[in-house]
């Protein structure tokens, strides 16, 4: 079973701005919880949660419990994006006779557990789970809790009831965020060791710190430790867990409060806090800002392809970008199907499949079954009828699709029918098959005039720039629109890739915090873009924004 993983990013990403909708309408909610456990969620729903929300009460369905009720405006947007009820209804959030309340409420078709006292979820999760197994029933229990509701006793008398009834029909998730309400988890009550500081990177850093893991191990669990944004390993996660019998199964997902609004990111005071008007355009500017880097492997050793991906792996790449060449469409040729997949077997990272070849419609299937996550063909060797099969065969199998055009090419007419359908769209900056070009700077424009029509057709994928991406150049490609940067030298080509990946990331973070500011100057002017600067207030973030607000003249 395929990853899905663009249709998983558009339903999380579209389930953030609904709750950002909800809270601000209802001026109040928690964004924090909310956003920590987007993709945890994203992934439940689009792929692994068996569910009909025509028939909310289907009794062979899966059972969704969120402990961590505060967190319901996350719950409810993933609900609303899967269709239980209009997402306009988001807007309805903790008004009176709404079923959307501040905590989940059974009075909302599909909601399992009514959340009010923390802690208590996991007790309910646990007798949903031996009902199931009384009742010989198929269905799987999945819950979520939060590591400050881990305070709670209850909690752990109902670990040790799953372990000793041998709930392998249970899989639950702790949103391993680090904040509670009042402060940080490890000066409240630590979960894993103490913090002494505000700096919550030294609990990621160290792992010789994590005893969270331990502890729920020592009562009888089977224990998976994830990042708890990476979908693939979230995705991957949950098929392990379904496939342990005997022991149930705890995911301890590491994530941050608040992701993907840097001024709420790991910051204590977004537990529960409602965003205001006037900034909420900018905060759904910055979530479609997300960004994705993507090193390609060919630029490395290609008589061992296996390190380079491990180097990827360790350098925390968020896809690994396959040039296939085939020798005729490009002049070299690389590798096949085959190679990717001896490749696919080293990690769960998303393979983004490039194929530069004649033909594809007679090859596509080699690359799906090799285990690409997300496949690009060329523009120039396929046309309406060959395209419409591509792209049903890859929706059929849950693979991205992608369309690539080279820089001598435009979008063909053809394609516009295909447009708000594609998962991304690789623009290519240099001739594809030959080495050590540089970025060719017409494709600036070329960006603008794609990004017109794109807006026309409801584009709603992601620009991918290939060639000749760089540190001095990727901020500008970022302004022009691109969201997938892939990285041949200037990252693989590099000794430290974890080094490179991170310079990139910092480069297209100033680019974003630039667009931002624009943003707000274009709002509101002086005052809106000093209201924006001062929400960031962790480390040295709003220095770092105020100087680029200053360069710009906008303060």
């Amino acid at each position: 079973m395929y990853l899905n993983y663009y249709k998983i990013k558009k339903h999380t990403l579209k389930a953030r701005k609904l709750v950002i909708k909800g809270i601000n309408t209802a001026g109040s909610g928690h964004p924090g919880g909310s956003f920590s456990m987007a993709e945890i969620l994203g992934c439940l729903f689009v792929k692994h949660l068996k569910f009909d929300p025509k028939n909310p009460q289907w009794e062979d369905r899966d059972r969704l419990v969120l402990s961590k009720g505060h967190a319901a405006p996350g719950l409810f947007s993933n609900m609303a994006v899967a269709g239980y009820f209009p997402e306009s209804e988001i807007e309805t959030l903790r008004k009176f006779g709404s079923k959307l309340q501040g905590h989940p409420d059974l009075k909302c078709p599909g909601v399992e557990f009514c959340g009010g006292s923390l802690g208590t979820g996991l007790s309910y999760s646990v007798g949903i789970a031996l009902a199931g197994k009384i009742d010989s029933k198929n269905y799987h229990v999945y819950t979520i809790i939060g590591d400050g509701e881990s305070d709670e006793g209850q909690i752990w008398e109902a670990s040790m009831t799953a372990a000793k009834y041998k709930t392998d029909n249970l899989t639950v998730f702790l949103d391993r965020n680090f904040i509670q309400q009042d402060s940080y988890t490890e000066k409240i009550m630590p979960l894993d060791e103490r913090l002494e500081g505000d700096d919550l990177s030294e609990m990621w850093k160290d792992a010789s710190r994590w005893k969270t893991g331990d502890k729920w191990r020592s009562f009888g669990w089977n224990v998976i430790e994830i990042d708890g944004h990476r979908i693939e390993q979230i995705d991957a996660a949950i098929a392990k867990a379904k496939a342990t019998k005997g022991v149930p199964t705890m995911i301890i997902s590491r994530t941050i409060k608040g992701k993907s609004v840097e001024h709420m990111e790991d910051n204590p005071q977004w537990h529960g806090k409602a965003p205001n008007s006037d900034v909420v355009p900018i905060i759904n500017l910055e979530l479609d800002s997300q960004f994705m880097i993507a090193p390609s492997i060919i630029a490395g050793d290609m008589t061992n392809l296996e390190n380079e991906v491990k180097r990827c792996v360790s350098g925390r790449a968020d896809y690994i970008h396959l040039d296939v060449m085939d020798g005729q469409f490009v002049p070299n040729k690389t590798f096949d199907h085959n190679k990717i997949k001896e490749l696919r077997t080293l990690t769960v990272i998303p393979f983004d499949s490039h194929l530069m070849i004649n033909e594809p419609v007679k090859h596509v299937r080699d690359y799906i079954d090799a285990g690409s996550d997300v496949i690009t063909v060329h523009a120039e060797v396929t046309d309406e009828s060959s395209f419409g099969e591509i792209s049903d065969l890859l929706k059929q199998n849950g693979v991205g699709v992608g369309l690539a055009i080279n820089p001598s090419t435009e979008l063909p007419e053809w394609s516009y029918r295909f447009i708000s359908s594609l998962d991304q769209l690789i623009v290519m900056s240099v001739v594809p098959g030959k080495s050590g070009q540089k970025y060719i700077e017409e494709t600036h424009a070329k960006m603008a005039r794609l990004n017109s029509i794109l807006r026309q057709n409801n584009f709603s994928g992601y620009i991918e720039a290939d060639g000749g991406v760089n540190l001095e150049n990727i901020g500008s490609i970022f302004a022009d629109g691109a969201r997938v940067f892939v990285g041949g030298s200037a990252i693989i080509g590099q000794q430290d890739i974890r080094d490179a990946i991170r310079d990139f990331r910092s480069e297209i973070l100033k680019s974003r915090r630039q667009t931002m500011l624009d943003k707000a100057n274009e709002l509101g002017g002086k005052e809106l873009v000093n209201k924006w600067i001062n929400l960031h207030v962790l480390g040295e973030t709003k220095d770092q924004i105020r100087k680029i607000a200053q360069e710009a003249k906008y303060i």
